[in-house]
């Protein structure tokens, strides 16, 4: 009876942990996109592990549909000859190139993302333009040595797919920064089932479960550009859900273990 008794202490302490520690997904929304303590359940191969559906308008996918076209047919004609290459900017990207295939896996992403960070000077739209929210192709970027988030995030995918990164491995994801209440470009790369976030705020990379205080809006592939369907709450709610599995899994394996004393 004792043994009965601690086991069904143990099944009450377990859903006291579900509910108590873990918390409600409201409660859990203080850090947006904080993994939080409960394991995360993926239901999206996209980055942050969040459904994005496509869209067939707007003036994001305009822009970058007409952007890269032209420039890729640049790219690759001077990367086969050099020496006749007219444009600075193509051959300093192309030394950026370079370098990221003399390494592999992740080493060549970083590498990557520390030479377009390092080739670059942040400026703002409006400091360059006279108006927000311009997206500069990547051989314009290099030319003036200058750009904001998304030029960075630009620059570093066509750099990755010109190094043999498949198209498929990269996203461009455009988030909404919780702190500074701005919108923030970043660079996304799959290595090993796992996307990397190459940022133009910070040398090293981490994965997208570790992203803290931003909120996925867009993500950018290849010709798709696709809307994050409810962003945070259903991140919060997987938390939530996930602590709920555990505890439940642990408390019918307790329930098995109180019918076989009985």
């Amino acid at each position: 009876m004792k043994s009965v008794a601690r086991l069904r202490a143990w099944r009450a302490f377990m859903l006291l942990c579900a509910f108590g520690c873990f918390g409600s997904a409201e409660l859990q929304a203080g850090t947006v996109l904080s993994p939080g303590p409960a394991v995360l359940i993926r239901k999206s191969v996209e980055p942050f592990g969040l459904f994005a559906f496509a869209i067939s308008d707007g003036g994001l996918r305009q822009k970058w549909l007409r952007l890269l076209d032209d420039e890729m047919d640049q790219l690759a004609l001077c990367d086969a000859d050099r020496d006749g290459c007219p444009s600075p900017a193509a051959l300093k990207l192309l030394a950026i190139v370079d370098a990221a295939r003399t390494r592999e896996g992740r080493a060549r992403l970083g590498e990557t993302n520390r030479a377009v960070n390092l080739a670059i000077r942040p400026m703002s739209d409006l400091a360059q333009h006279g108006e927000d929210d311009v997206w500069n192709s990547p051989l314009a970027t290099l030319e003036r040595g200058a750009g904001d988030c998304e030029d960075y995030a630009i620059a570093k995918l066509v750099a990755l797919r010109l190094a043999g990164v498949p198209a498929d491995d990269l996203r461009i994801v455009v988030m909404r920064d919780a702190l500074a209440g701005e919108e923030h470009a970043v660079t996304a790369a799959r290595l090993d089932g796992h996307w990397l976030v190459l940022d133009n705020r910070r040398m090293a990379m981490i994965e997208d479960d570790y992203v803290r205080n931003y909120q996925p809006l867009f993500v950018i592939y290849q010709s798709a550009v696709m809307k994050y369907a409810d962003t945070f709450p259903s991140r919060a709610r997987q938390q939530d859900d996930a602590a709920r599995a555990v505890a439940s899994t642990e408390i019918g394996r307790q329930d098995s273990l109180i019918s076989a004393t009985d």
